[in-house]
């Protein structure tokens, strides 16, 4: 027991430093969420068990552990489930709109089957999409926190250049979304000595009438910015293209430069300039609380297919154990 009480420590430390030696060299890899979220697990493993040892702390600790199971048993699924019901009233029923609704029922589904008498196999295929949920929440949780670190490392000012990532139109017109990100655009621009450069991206999707680069390009210059200052590129279709296509359109003198795109999207951005090999930073514009679960949802799915051999894998994996421990228990 007092040796696991001194591995615990030593563990969250080893983890700890390994993740700022590798933040330190490149902010924008996945990984270094990982180590942040192995880190900070083990710590809370830590403390949580040295307290388990405080007489005092044990009936705290207890209700703590009961206010989180009801949170993750009964009111995470019921947040997930009624905000997947206003995105699906709001901005209409897409796949990626209908995330959060499609992971409540699931969520429900998992632990209506888990009180259910399934027999030894179906019990075992229950308990093995428990830990696959478990590991895929550890990763969603461990990305959610170190967004928010990477948004805060960010260069505050000194661009050369800015490109705005579109996000689609309505019609012709800039939506609240894509508007925040122009908004934030044209903060960043004022506030340089020496405006930079302004790269608006985007082409033009189904149900528009305009490229959005068109109808960006028309939002900045009614709002002041110069129209020598701007640049268009009107055939992305993709992040990737995106930022490939707007690279190509800035001045060979353009050395520090901030992709600007909405606060959910900033982190897959910036590994997606990592693995275009683009020294390019990203930073966000606010985004409706309401829109936040589905959009992270769709980033976290989008950043998992980047790395789908390390998933697969993992899968193949925990799935492997499960079936091994089923037919030798």
């Amino acid at each position: 027991m007092n040796v696991a009480g001194g591995v615990l420590p030593v563990a969250a430390g080893v983890a700890l430093l390994v993740f700022a030696v590798r933040m330190a060299r490149e902010p924008r890899r996945l990984s270094n969420a990982v180590w942040l979220g192995v880190a900070l697990l083990l710590t809370a493993l830590w403390l949580l068990r040295t307290a388990w040892h405080l007489e005092w702390l044990t009936p705290v600790l207890l209700g703590l552990l009961g206010v989180v199971a009801v949170l993750v048993a009964l009111v995470l699924p019921a947040a997930l489930i009624a905000n997947g019901v206003r995105m699906w009233r709001r901005e209409g029923r897409s796949a990626g709109n209908l995330l959060s609704l499609g992971l409540g029922a699931g969520l429900v589904t998992l632990e209506a089957l888990a009180f259910a008498p399934l027999g030894r196999w179906g019990s075992a295929v229950v308990a093995i999409a428990a830990v696959l949920a478990g590991y895929f929440g550890f990763l969603f949780l461990s990305l959610l926190v170190y967004s928010v670190v990477y948004s805060r490392l960010g260069r505050r000012g000194g661009f050369d250049a800015i490109i705005v990532l579109g996000c689609g139109l309505d019609g012709d017109r800039v939506p609240p979304l894509l508007a925040g990100r122009l908004d934030r655009a044209i903060r960043l621009h004022t506030r340089e000595a020496t405006p930079p450069l302004l790269v608006v991206s985007g082409g033009r999707g189904p149900g528009e009438s305009v490229s959005e680069a068109e109808a960006m390009h028309g939002y900045l210059r009614e709002r002041g910015v110069p129209d020598e200052l701007i640049r268009r590129e009107d055939q992305a279709r993709t992040t990737e293209e995106n930022l490939r296509f707007s690279a190509g359109l800035l001045p060979a003198d353009a050395r520090r430069v901030v992709a600007v795109t909405s606060n959910y999207h900033v982190f897959r951005a910036a590994v997606e300039c990592r693995r275009l090999g683009l020294p390019f930073h990203a930073t966000g514009s606010p985004t409706a609380s309401y829109f936040l679960p589905s959009a992270l949802l769709r980033e976290f799915a989008a950043l998992i297919l980047h790395y789908r051999r390390t998933t697969i894998a993992a899968c193949v994996l925990i799935i492997g154990a499960g079936v091994a421990v089923t037919i030798f228990a």
